[in-house]
């Protein structure tokens, strides 16, 4: 099964703002109540800094893509899903980042 990337840089962007707004979402959950919440205090915060370098990097044209992992992958790794309900949208940005952009043709 080919893993799922971005077909434009367009895209990639809106990708990782998703990324981003999930994690704010999370910790402003975890914030409120970090009773039930308290799990994702410890890896949602670094995930936020390193996913808006990222996002600091495409917008201003620093960003190379490179095979090798994105710095949030160990946290995406490290977590279930219950605490990182969005790692599919993770791992869809970081695939991007270390195979290039899909083609058109090569998601069909």
């Amino acid at each position: 099964m080919k893993e799922k990337r971005a077909e434009s840089l367009e895209q990639f962007v809106d990708l990782v703002d998703q990324a981003v707004y999930e994690t704010e979402e999370l910790l402003a959950a975890a914030e409120y109540d970090d009773e039930e919440m308290g799990m994702v205090h410890g890896f949602v915060e670094p995930l936020l800094q390193s996913l808006r370098a990222l996002q600091q990097s495409l917008r201003d044209g620093s960003h190379e893509f490179a095979d090798e992992d994105l710095p949030f992958m160990s946290i995406v790794k490290s977590q279930n899903d219950a605490a990182l309900p969005f790692k599919f949208l993770l791992r869809m940005i970081n695939n991007t980042h270390r195979m290039g952009l899909a083609e058109a043709d090569e998601e069909a």
